[in-house]
């Protein structure tokens, strides 16, 4: 009998594991461990909650009255003409040619520190004009653009131009220098708002909301593009509509603009003028390939050449004309670097890529357009760069892939800036830290360093310098040095 019993409970027990085995095997077969996996791209390490997108959605709806408020504060403009008029500055190279003589060495305490001013979060450099420090603010409680004017003597604000916008934070919110000339500036806020304000005064003048006139799409980190003011004509890139539009900065009215039958899109890049094959051009990196138009008088805004060769998801550094119609290009997220060449030909332009690369196999940037100097670059590596990630490097201009020195990986700087002025490099660190070299084709040479904000976080805008002094930011803070030789 305990024998039949055992055998009929041990009959029980596997009919159980049977059935729970089966039961096992069937949630197998039918789980999809996919189902709250999210799609990653650029942009997505910081990407605001759904709720968020959907009430920025819901904003593109609101009215926006562009230059809507006035304000004028006490500060008095500096006696200094010297001038930072735009982005990477008036030959939009990056390098000072100022006459004035910059300390070799700032000693124990750092460079002095003139002034500093809070700022919104964000990423936007400063242009300099006439004593007067513009930079393009974002009120995150007044929830405003706001075009402000400071004092270049001590940083106290003359005054500031602002409407009302809704933007939903992404990495910071303003993102682009404005561009000034005797008369006007002109900025480009987080979601594609023109704005023309008078230089002296900061009274509005006219703007123009692209999203809505132009059908530009908001590119994803907001508004990357810096103005580009010639001869009296503020030139911008929307795509939607038009690849690029000329206004007339006094009245407003729209003098020329370039049909976009291919709908490609704004990028973060920025416009360059340059002279090719004896004519200038505005180039534009934009989301679906590189393109220029003519700057000339009589023929503005004519499509020359336009070429999908270049053409990435990621474009924030501005392209580079380099001798016998060469331009590099670079993009972020993995997307490298090329070298294209721009040939004419009985009146035809035509377009060939000689070169292109990962980040880990020639000279790129991620954020930042590199320094071009007597033939050579100089250029912070991206992330994804392998051995040189995050360094500053130094390559010929005739050779793009093998680096003349590096920085080495005790001397690393993230996204950070850099400029050069008298025989000097400055470059900011992510953190805030500012170091000083020497201006070498030979190898680096490290002159000085200073922590120069405490706690810095996300220094990416752009530095501009005029009479010996420095202006840099982090993601808070404006601040002004003094790197004269005394």
């Amino acid at each position: 009998m305990q024998i039949k019993r055992d055998n009929h409970i041990t009959g029980i027990s596997a009919a159980v594991s049977s059935l729970v085995a089966g039961c096992l095997f069937y949630w197998w077969i039918s789980f999809d461990p996919t189902t709250d996996f999210k799609t990653w791209g650029p942009g997505l390490d910081n990407r605001p909650p759904e709720s968020e997108l959907l009430a920025a959605k819901k904003a593109a709806a609101e009215v926006v009255k562009i230059g809507e408020f006035g304000e004028q504060f006490s500060g008095h403009p500096s006696l200094l003409s010297a001038s930072w008029p735009r982005f990477r500055g008036a030959e939009a190279d990056n390098i000072s040619k100022e006459k004035v003589r910059l300390a070799n060495n700032w000693g124990a305490q750092g460079p002095q520190k003139l002034w500093s001013v809070p700022l919104g979060e964000g990423h936007a450099g400063a242009a300099v004009a006439n004593g007067r420090v513009y930079v393009l603010d974002y009120d995150e409680e007044q929830k405003a653009d706001a075009l402000r004017c400071f004092s270049l003597d001590d940083g106290v604000e003359i005054w500031r131009r602002w409407y009302r916008v809704h933007v939903k934070r992404n990495h910071g919110y303003s993102r682009t220098i404005p561009a000034v000339t005797d008369k006007f500036v002109v900025s480009i806020g987080p979601r594609c708002h023109v704005m023309c304000v008078d230089a002296i005064s900061g009274d509005f003048l006219w703007g123009i909301d692209l999203e809505k006139d132009f059908a530009t799409e908001v590119p994803f980190w907001y508004t990357g593009q810096c103005p580009l003011i010639d001869d009296g004509v503020a030139v911008i890139a929307p795509g939607g509509k038009a690849l690029m539009i000329g206004i007339d900065c006094a009245s407003g009215e729209i003098l020329w603009q370039t049909p976009n039958p291919n709908g490609w899109k704004m990028s973060h890049s920025s416009i360059m003028r340059v002279v090719l094959f004896g004519k200038a051009m505005y180039i534009y990196c934009a989301k679906g390939g590189i393109f220029a138009v003519s700057a000339e008088k009589g023929e503005q805004g004519k499509l020359l050449w336009q070429s999908t060769l270049w053409n990435v998801s990621v474009s924030a550094p501005a392209p580079i004309v380099l001798a016998d119609g060469q331009i590099y290009v670079a993009g972020g997220y993995g997307a490298g670097a090329a070298l294209l060449k721009v040939n004419l030909l009985n009146g035809e332009y035509t377009v060939e890529r000689l070169l292109k690369y990962k980040p880990d196999a020639g000279m790129a940037t991620e954020q930042q357009t590199p320094l071009l100097y007597k033939n050579h670059f100089f250029t912070i590596q991206p992330k994804d760069a392998g051995v040189l990630r995050k360094q500053l490097v130094c390559y010929s201009a005739d050779d793009i892939t093998k680096p003349v020195w590096s920085s080495g990986v005790a001397n690393r700087f993230g996204l950070g800036p850099y400029l050069i002025a008298d025989g000097k490099i400055f470059v900011l660190a992510d953190d805030g830290v500012l170091t000083m070299l020497e201006l070498s084709t030979q190898k680096y040479k490290q002159l000085d360093q200073a922590r120069i904000i405490p706690d810095g976080t996300d220094a990416w805008g752009p530095m501009a310098l005029v009479a010996g002094r420095l202006l840099l930011r982090d993601s808070h803070q404006l601040v002004c040095l003094d790197v004269a030789a005394k």
